[in-house]
């Protein structure tokens, strides 16, 4: 049975009167995270002490310890910079024909849909949204849109706006079942609760790492399935390419790709400054575990909701929804500005798709924290 953790408030730099329930959008760094960061700034800063070993050996590191959080191997993770790179690279090696569809969700985030509108403009298949459910649960409407003519499904672990979740496992076998490619943009999920990709068995899964995985901004990960690891990258440099020496001494021009996924690594992918500081930051995540992290958020998310329906606010059904973050509707519509409104009390949450104000906590909140902004809610909303 997975325990809850301890408030871990001291591991963050957060001011007294601040109440951030907004990780859903930017997580804060860990105070590890930002010493390593001002730390890796200095070999920037100073090239002549560059150690042209470090940053390979440091993007291997981090590669492995996201795979770890993903019950995936070093081998099968891509080091990128974005969810859209991510999508881009796996829409260049699936194939789509005139006549087949690929599934998305209603409102589905853009970075994971232009991609696959475009492959559907480019290939004549239907670009087909599942519907919004009246109690939160995807997994039916999603299940109903994926046939035999479906040539993939581009879905997230759970909606962004209010975090109703979708039975991925379900969805991953009906895909199967079908032919269908199966990818996943788990930026909402990956490092706050538990994902294996053995149970899952996507062909791509991608999760941009700014947000619950607590590292800085243009990085991601994307992990590709062991059938997919000889497709085409986006962009083709001498680290993804066989055999990559430290110091470029030699002009060499190998023919092959580098191992596994490392071919769809972005350029640039040594990054002096993001590496150190992820590998803090994900080398904490494993410590504390997502399930962990899952199992105490879910607590605060319980409150949050249980505010909610007492004020007769809508919000999906417990067994529909993550526990790491919540959507909460009034039954009038917030005005747009209301999280500038909450900004100027010190309290910091997200207006999503116009009328559902997303909760999203981590392990420095309480349900003090959550009870603050219901209280904040009432004054602004009347």
């Amino acid at each position: 049975m997975t325990m809850p953790l301890d408030n871990q408030r001291h591991l963050f730099d957060i001011e007294d009167g601040i109440t951030y329930l907004n990780c859903a959008s930017h997580a804060p760094h860990l105070k590890t995270t930002y010493e390593a960061g001002v730390q890796a700034l200095g070999r920037k800063y100073h090239p002549w002490t560059i150690d042209n070993s470090e940053a390979p050996a440091e993007a291997e590191r981090l590669r492995g310890l996201f795979a770890g959080l993903i019950g995936a191997t070093a081998d099968d993770v891509a080091l990128i910079n974005s969810t859209s790179y991510g999508a881009a690279t796996a829409a260049k090696n699936l194939p789509a024909a005139a006549g087949q569809n690929i599934v998305v969700i209603t409102d589905q985030f853009p970075s994971n849909l232009f991609s696959w509108r475009r492959l559907a403009q480019d290939s004549g298949a239907e670009l087909r949204a599942a519907a919004w459910p009246d109690d939160g649960n995807w997994t039916p409407n999603v299940l109903d849109c994926i046939d035999a003519d479906t040539a993939i499904a581009a879905l997230p672990p759970c909606h962004w706006s209010d975090g109703a979740k979708l039975d991925l496992m379900a969805i991953g076998q009906k895909c199967r079942d079908v032919g269908a490619a199966l990818v996943i943009d788990a930026t909402q999920a990956a490092g706050a609760m538990p994902i294996d990709v053995a149970a899952i068995q996507p062909d791509f899964l991608i999760a941009s790492a700014y947000k619950w995985l607590l590292c800085p901004y243009t990085l991601a990960f994307l992990y590709a399935a062991p059938h997919r690891q000889n497709g085409a990258p986006l962009e083709m440099h001498r680290w993804n390419m066989a055999e990559p020496a430290p110091d470029a001494i030699a002009v060499e021009y190998p023919d092959d790709f580098n191992t596994g996924a490392r071919r769809y690594d972005m350029g640039e992918r040594n990054n002096f400054v993001n590496l150190p500081m992820s590998i803090k930051s994900l080398e904490q995540l494993t410590a504390w575990t997502p399930a962990a992290i899952q199992e105490t958020l879910s607590k605060l998310t319980a409150a949050a909701a249980g505010m909610a329906r007492e004020r007769g606010w809508q919000v999906a059904d417990d067994a529909h929804r993550v526990g790491h973050f919540i959507g909460v509707r009034p039954p009038q519509t917030p005005p747009s500005d209301i999280g500038a409104r909450l900004k100027t009390r010190g309290i910091h949450i997200s207006l999503r798709g116009s009328t559902s104000l997303r909760l999203s906590p981590h392990l420095f909140s309480d349900v003090a924290d959550i009870g603050r902004v219901f209280q904040a809610l009432d004054e602004e909303l009347g």
